[in-house]
């Protein structure tokens, strides 16, 4: 049987949920974004645009899943990515306004067993990667089901790469540790923590933690290529799904309220929102290099200040961006892992800024 390639798949299929998708931008959008799917090969993709909090374009192109033809909706779900780690830095902020933790306080004050070297690290950045963290091992099995006290272990016999707060290098494995300080403050596990403190509270009924056991509907499949023909995604550990770098289901309706609520102080003040949209300064006074703030890159793009983060995982690409003077926000979420979504939603942008 010849695999299936991406030549066959419908991509004009859509569906519209807002009235500006009969305007002649949402139109000249839908032309340019099926255009870009057929050249990355996208079997899926959600959109989002919004502009100060309300909906002016959601739509899904494409298929969810290309062995039952199932079209993306408004409703599909998507794996985040590092997209994931926006809410697991908004968690951490919740702990530090309620004042259980502070943002310089070194982590070993919460891992009591960990090395010397955690006297040095702070809260902060690990937040913003600044904290000398480095990513998974070349030896990591993805595989393996661990717990997470042995993940915690992993993290605390791997040297720091550098000083903390003297460098910037982007660390999947800080944020995991940020969930596990998350579950030792609260007594709850991350993802129980988010989903009673921000996904309930604002009606994110899709947002949850990964499980490929738990029936979920709407849920899209991840894909990603392999000597141009379309393969499903490759499989992790159950547990591997679950950790706060970025495991999490969401679609586009459930970000769109994402979105809304970070206009008010509804999750965290104006000053905690602020400082995590604020590029961190390293011991020597400059900016880090990576642009980061907690959760968030700060950068600018299409002339205007913006907010955004991409996500990488399991067959998906995902990605953010809130032109936060303009009030503008584009979500773009996809199932390959080839994706290239961050070109998408700075394209789809400049098109509604242009109005």
């Amino acid at each position: 049987m010849k695999p299936i390639r991406l030549t066959v798949i419908a991509l004009g299929l859509c569906w519209v949920l807002s009235a500006a998708a009969q305007t002649g931008t949402s139109g000249s959008v839908d032309q340019y974004i099926q255009s870009e799917m057929q050249r990355q090969h996208i079997p899926g993709l959600a959109l989002l645009v919004a502009r100060d909090g309300k909906i002016i374009q959601v739509q899904g192109y494409g298929l969810s899943n290309v062995e039952l033809q199932v079209p993306v909706k408004p409703e599909t779900v998507f794996q985040s990515g590092s997209m994931g780690k926006q809410f697991t830095a908004t968690g951490v902020m919740m702990l530090v306004e309620e004042g259980k933790i502070a943002l310089d306080d070194p982590i070993s004050k919460y891992f009591k067993d960990s090395p010397p070297s955690w006297n040095e690290v702070t809260i902060r950045e690990l937040l913003s990667h600044t904290a000398g963290f480095t990513d998974y091992p070349k030896n990591f099995d993805f595989r393996r089901d661990y717990t997470e006290a042995q993940l915690l272990k992993i993290v605390e016999g791997i040297p720091l790469a550098y000083p903390p707060g003297t460098k910037w290098s982007y660390s999947n494995l800080g944020y995991l540790t940020l969930g596990v300080l998350i579950h030792r403050v609260t007594g709850k596990f991350y993802g129980d923590f988010l989903q009673e403190r921000i996904f309930q509270p604002l009606g994110m009924s899709t947002t949850r933690i990964i499980s490929e056991a738990d029936i979920v509907p709407n849920r899209s499949a991840g894909y990603r290529l392999v000597k141009g023909a379309l393969k499903n995604q490759e499989w992790v550990s159950p547990t591997l799904n679950t950790t706060a770098d970025g495991a999490l289901y969401f679609s586009v309706l459930d970000l769109a309220k994402w979105d809304a609520a970070l206009y008010t102080e509804k999750l965290l003040k104006r000053s905690s929102l602020d400082e995590m949209w604020t590029v961190t300064k390293l011991k020597n006074g400059k900016p880090n290099s990576g642009s980061y703030g907690f959760g968030w890159e700060i950068l600018r793009k299409n002339g205007r200040r913006v907010v955004d983060h991409g996500g990488s995982w399991q067959g998906f690409r995902t990605h953010i961006s809130r032109y936060v003077d303009d009030k503008l926000t584009v979500v773009v979420l996809t199932n390959l892992a080839e994706a290239d979504p961050d070109k998408i939603t700075d394209h789809v942008a400049s098109m509604y800024l242009a109005q």
